[in-house]
């Protein structure tokens, strides 16, 4: 399992058109950027606090998204495919192996 800040980036790279312009940014700035809740609060003139809710509630809604448009999981499965097949490619598997392997990649589409 990747590590949380990964998968929002992630899901982040995946989601961002969906997200308001504020949420996009406060997500940009936190995960992107490294911004502490303090520097993105000051940023902002708000409160702490108000930036730690819209990052989490903008959180809750890109695993919704996900959960939903399963854009991350098939990336993933799209990448070990690909991985697979180069490894079937330098090991000599057999042709049928390989066009198997192609076929479950084009099923993700």
């Amino acid at each position: 399992m990747l590590d949380k800040t990964t998968r929002m980036n992630y899901l982040y790279d995946f989601y961002q058109s969906l997200l308001t312009p504020k949420q996009s940014s406060y997500m940009s700035l936190y995960y992107l950027e490294d911004y502490s809740l303090g520097e993105i609060a000051e940023e902002y003139d708000v409160s702490r606090q108000a930036v730690y809710d819209n990052i989490k509630r903008t959180e809750a809604m890109l695993e919704e998204y996900e959960e939903k448009l399963l854009l991350f999981e098939k990336f993933q499965e799209r990448s070990k495919l690909i991985s697979n097949i180069k490894e079937m490619i330098t090991s000599g598997d057999p042709e049928d192996r390989l066009l198997q392997a192609v076929a479950e990649l084009e099923k993700l589409d």
